[in-house]
């Protein structure tokens, strides 16, 4: 009961100095924005590790190729 009666009697105080044209996010907001940026600093460190596991060379599917034709390089002229 005792916090109870504390609050009551600081609200007051907290009330008078309120600058109604003056609001900030506070401690709330700094911890809400700490947490998205460490969550996103986790999301992007995953996903780069995800990425280098990726092989990007492809190899050609037998069944569109066609027939086999040996590589000679650059055209002639």
């Amino acid at each position: 009961m005792s916090a109870h009666l504390a609050m009551t009697q600081l609200v007051p105080f907290a009330a008078g100095e309120l600058d109604k044209n003056k609001v900030t996010p506070g401690v709330l907001g700094f911890v809400v924005f700490a947490v998205l940026a460490l969550a996103v600093w986790g999301l992007m460190k995953s996903m780069n590790r995800h990425m280098h596991k990726i092989d990007f060379t492809e190899t050609p599917d037998p069944a569109t190729a066609g027939p086999a034709t040996p590589a000679t390089g650059p055209a002639d002229k």
